[in-house]
């Protein structure tokens, strides 16, 4: 039995309770890469850099380093990103 990174476990349970619609589940189930996925979450957002690092618990430096393809995001911010995306609400209590 492998070891899942807590988080990773979950964001995922988190992304299952928001994505319950099948059309949606479906685009998530394409494997775009991390640095094609971050440009169109990140645009899609349409947060400021700032507020969108704020959200993700990163430094503005740190987004710069993904939308430059310095940095790849790992899977768990990927998911964190699908769920603000998704709910922005969540921005909201995240930027708390």
């Amino acid at each position: 039995m492998t070891n899942k990174d807590p988080m990773y476990e979950l964001l995922s349970s988190l992304e299952q309770i928001v994505f319950k619609d099948d059309s949606q589940r479906m685009t998530l189930t394409q494997k775009p890469t991390a640095f094609t996925e971050f440009e169109q979450l990140r645009k899609g957002s349409g947060l400021k850099i700032d507020d969108f690092a704020q959200a993700m618990g990163v430094s503005v430096a740190m987004v710069h380093e993904w939308e430059s393809r310095r940095e790849k995001p790992s899977p768990a911010e990927l998911k964190l990103m699908r769920l603000i995306q998704a709910d922005p609400r969540l921005t909201r209590q995240l930027m708390k």
